[in-house]
């Protein structure tokens, strides 16, 4: 176990309880207002202790253990606190992995409490046993598994710090079914300081001076900036570094919302289904500055045909990050916020009105030869591009867009318009089918009083379709949009284009949404005609409570612009 420094904050006095109601006590003393879960035997003593601390502590029962997981990303990633998830021991712990493995790749923050048989049963394959340090450990930041009830103030404590400290990430705590019942005197140390974990370094200053040094000097500056940028919370210091600088800025797809959309100098989406200029110009900038983003290979394409003739200054929280896939010429190991603050005042006021243009004149090319098509088609069958269209219309960019993974998460990102922070949850680096419905809920009970609405493929929606009942059952306003084009889509489209049309197992033969969905508690449109979608979209928006919107659209229409697997990112195609 890791050795907590003396730099605590301390209850003042010990109580008698039971080690349930002392994991109660923690969650109570870290603030926790929120739980995801799903009961079983190994973790029934804490249950049986939740029941107690209704008052503070909302639980909600979702219908799958992985589905738990999501919701808590979603509540982390809109409120920039710790999600929290309980299940039971065996399958219980073991369906959370893909939720682990998604929250640690997408540096989310969550701690997750298992429930385990007794101890002295341990290794003896048990009813409903599993390994679960073993099986975590690879996509966990730190995981720990209790065996007797003295150690669980220690340990909790120890665990919320990890998961929100430095690069947030998830955390396992698995709890033996003794460790529930025994007793103990209860006295809750916060955790502030853990000796050899030191989640935040200072950004060294000559590194600082020549980062400066190479932004004030540049003909064609390049700023890329990602999900750092809001963990810190230092969108409005990349605002006031653009601005001042006067560099255009494009984002990543966990980057986007943190600067709007509609900013003179935001030049739009990185990577394979990114924007035409921002690709195309990587590899015409001569100083590129990475800004909280981890050079993931969506966004490089071929390494090393990667902006060869650019310096590069790469600023991430995370050390192991700097030099892993682009060599950097000027490293910034610390915090976005802190570290763009000190970099602030050494920035010259300028322009680049000429750079500027470049960007602006691919654009064009782009509108003409794929946007202006996507989202304002003026015949054949209703497009992804167009419904984003039209619900930015109705919500003006005020809205939480929560999305699922395939062809309509990149046209959602693509297309999507936001005004306000925080109003982007994806799945980024894992790429998990199944994400949106579940997260979408956590995103929405996070940000009540925010319009939240959760963009979905038809087979992604599958994956995860049980959680329409806790929507319905917590009364949750999520709005739901079914892009339903009857394929795996984003596998058909790679099909059509590298396979020779030959599409294998990725036709859906659906069931009816609708029916499914009201059979669930959850009111349903159905949108086949481009003549009735402004109207259905006003109507689902409007409803007051979940409301489900399935929108049929073209089976066979491809998102682009694309980089193809194995070219570089000036290759990108139109079509």
């Amino acid at each position: 176990m890791l050795e907590t420094q003396e730099k605590t904050l301390s209850t003042e006095s010990t109580t008698r309880m039971n080690g349930a109601k002392a994991i109660m006590e923690c969650l109570v003393h870290e603030g926790v207002e929120l739980i995801y879960g799903y009961p079983g035997g190994a973790i029934m003593p804490v249950y049986d202790a939740l029941y107690d601390y209704q008052d503070q502590v909302q639980h909600v029962l979702t219908r799958h253990e992985q589905g738990a997981t999501h919701a808590a990303q979603g509540y982390a990633r809109v409120t920039n606190k710790t999600g929290v998830v309980f299940a039971t021991s065996g399958p219980g712990a073991t369906n959370l992995v893909t939720g682990l493995a998604d929250a640690l790749i997408d540096s989310t923050p969550m701690v997750c409490i298992t429930g385990q048989v007794f101890a002295k049963l341990l290794g003896t394959d048990a009813f409903q046993e599993t390994d679960v340090i073993s099986i975590t450990m690879a996509v966990t930041k730190w995981n720990y598994q209790i065996t007797k009830a003295s150690e669980i103030p220690d340990v909790m404590a120890k665990a919320f710090y990890i998961a929100n400290s430095g690069r947030p990430g998830p955390v396992i705590i698995d709890i033996t079914k003794n460790a529930q019942l025994e007793l103990l005197d209860f006295a809750y140390k916060k955790t502030t300081a853990i000796r050899s974990y030191n989640p935040i370094q200072k950004a060294d200053e000559n590194e600082l001076t020549k980062a400066a040094e190479l932004l004030n000097n540049a003909k064609k500056p390049y700023i890329l900036f990602g999900q750092g940028v809001t963990l810190s919370g230092a969108e409005t210091e990349l605002k006031q570094l653009v601005e001042k600088s006067g560099i255009p800025a494009a984002w990543t797809i966990l980057g986007l919302s943190a600067m709007e959309t509609d900013h003179p100098l935001n030049v739009g989406m990185l990577g394979m289904h990114g924007n035409y200029a921002p690709n195309v110009l990587t590899n015409e900038c001569d100083v590129l500055f990475a800004v909280g983003m981890r050079f993931d290979d969506r966004v490089t394409g071929k390494v090393d045909g990667y902006a060869p003739q650019a310096k590069v200054i790469h600023l991430d929280i995370d050390p192991s990050e700097i030099n892993k896939i682009i060599e950097a010429d000027v490293a910034l190991v610390g915090d976005a916020k802190e570290t763009l603050q000190r970099l602030l005042p050494l920035i010259e006021q300028n322009v680049h009105p000429e750079w500027l243009q470049q960007f602006k004149d691919l654009d064009q090319m782009e509108w003409d030869k794929v946007i202006e098509k996507e989202i304002q088609p003026k015949e054949g069958l209703i497009t992804m591009g167009e419904v984003i269209h039209l619900i930015n219309e109705e919500t003006e960019g005020d809205h939480i867009i929560v999305t699922d993974v395939g062809q309509h998460q990149m046209v959602a990102c693509r297309y999507a318009k936001f005004a306000k922070h925080r109003s982007n949850v994806t799945s980024g680096g894992l790429g998990t089918m199944g994400f949106a419905l579940p997260a979408g809920l956590g995103a929405q009970m996070g940000a009540p009083d925010r319009c939240v609405i959760a963009v979905i493929g038809d087979g992604g929606f599958q994956m995860t379709i049980q959680e329409l009942a806790t929507i319905a059952q917590t009364k949750t306003p999520l709005k739901i949009l079914i892009l339903n084009n009857q394929f795996l889509g984003m596998v058909r489209q790679w099909q059509e284009l590298f396979f020779d049309k030959r599409y294998s197992s990725v036709e859906l033969e659906n069931p009816d949404f609708q029916m499914i969905s009201e059979g669930m508690g959850v009111p349903a449109i159905l949108t086949k005609e481009r003549a009735s979608l402004k109207a259905d979209i006003q109507k689902w928006l409007n409803h007051e409570g979940p409301c489900l919107l399935e929108v049929r659209v073209g089976k066979e229409n491809n998102v682009f612009p694309m980089v193809p697997a194995g070219a570089t990112v000036a290759e990108i195609r139109l079509d």
